[in-house]
C-alpha cells in the first residue's frame, strides 16, 4: 500500500506559537486558559502535563492570577472584563484571526453593516461578533436570505471556512441585494487555503484519505467534508491508534492530511501506523 503526505499539512504557526506562549508563561508561574488552546485533545494533554489549568471565557473566576486567551480570540468585551476582575490576559490569539478582528472593526466603522461568514457558536466567531451585537452571521444560501436590507454590507469570513464556500456566500449576497454595495475583505487564513488546496491534489491519487486532527476542530472537519464533496472516503481520526487495519484491505494508495492543531508527533504516529499495515498486509499475500 503506498502512503502518500499531502503537501501542506498539520500544524500551523499560528497554533505553534499559541503553544510556545503557554508553556512559557507556565514557567513563570501558575497560568489558566480561558478554554480550548486549540481544538485537539492531545494538545490538551500536552498542556495539562505541564500543569497548565483549563477554564472558561464566560466564567467569573479563575484558579489562577494570569489567564490567556485561546488561539481561536475572544472580543474585546471579554478582555475588558477579565482585566476589570483583576486577572493578567495574555493573549494568544493567532495573528489571522486578529487581523480578521482588525478588518471587521474598519469596516463598521466606515460604516458597512457586519456580516460574518462562520460557524454560529464557534469561539471564533463569538469572538469576532460579540463587540458588534448587531452583526449577521451567515453560513448557507439560506441565511443570507434573512439578512436584513442595508444599503452597504461589510463581509468577513472566519479564518477556518473554505474558501470556494465562502466566495460563493459573498456572491449570493451581491445577488440578493444587488442595489447595496458589498465589501468583502478575505480573511480565510493561508494555511487553511494550503491544506485545502494540497488536499484536492491528493483526492486525485489516492482511493482513501486518512484526516488528522481534533473532532471539534472546524478546520479539520473542513478537511473532511472536502473529501466526501469529492467523493472520497474520509477515515477521521485523532490519534494513530484509532486506525483499523481492516479499512484498507483494498486499498493501493492511502492519503494523508492533517488539521492546522494536528501535533508533529501525532502525523508521524499515523504514518508510522499506516506503513505498519502496509508490511501487515504484503505478508498476508505471500
Amino acid at each position: 500500500m503506498k502512503i502518500v503526505l499531502a503537501q501542506h499539512f498539520g500544524l500551523c504557526f499560528g497554533v505553534r506559537d499559541a503553544i510556545a506562549q503557554a508553556e512559557h508563561l507556565a514557567q513563570e508561574g501558575p497560568l489558566t486558559i480561558l478554554g480550548e488552546l486549540v481544538h485537539n485533545p492531545l494538545v490538551q494533554e500536552h498542556l495539562r502535563q505541564k500543569g497548565i489549568g483549563a477554564g472558561s471565557l464566560d466564567a467569573r473566576q479563575a484558579d489562577s492570577q494570569q489567564v490567556m486567551i485561546t488561539a481561536h480570540g475572544a472580543s474585546d468585551k471579554q478582555r475588558r472584563r477579565w482585566r476589570a476582575a483583576g486577572f493578567a490576559v495574555s493573549d494568544g490569539t493567532c495573528p489571522l484571526v486578529r487581523n480578521a478582528h482588525e478588518q471587521l472593526e474598519r469596516l463598521v466603522a466606515t460604516g458597512y453593516f457586519p456580516v460574518v461568514i462562520g460557524q454560529r457558536g464557534h469561539v471564533e466567531v463569538r469572538g469576532l461578533t460579540e463587540d458588534f451585537p448587531e452583526a449577521a452571521i451567515v453560513l448557507q444560501e439560506e441565511d443570507v436570505a434573512k439578512l436584513p436590507p442595508r444599503d452597504r454590507y461589510g463581509v468577513i469570513s472566519q479564518t477556518t471556512q473554505p474558501i470556494e464556500g465562502v466566495r460563493r456566500l459573498v456572491d449570493e449576497i451581491r445577488r440578493l441585494h444587488s442595489t447595496a454595495e458589498v465589501r468583502f475583505v478575505d480573511t480565510v487564513c493561508q494555511p487553511t487555503k494550503n491544506r485545502q488546496s494540497a488536499l484536492r491534489e491528493l483526492i486525485a491519487h489516492a482511493e482513501v484519505i486518512v484526516v488528522v486532527g481534533g473532532r471539534h476542530s472546524n478546520n479539520t472537519r473542513q478537511l473532511v467534508r472536502l473529501c466526501e464533496t469529492r467523493g472520497r472516503q474520509a477515515i477521521h481520526i485523532e490519534r494513530a491508534e484509532e486506525l483499523d487495519a481492516s479499512d484498507f484491505e483494498r486499498v493501493t494508495t492511502v492519503g494523508v492530511t492533517a488539521g492546522t492543531s494536528t501535533l508533529p508527533e501525532t502525523v508521524d504516529a499515523v504514518m508510522a501506523r499506516l506503513e505498519e499495515i502496509s508490511r501487515l498486509q504484503e505478508r498476508e499475500r505471500q
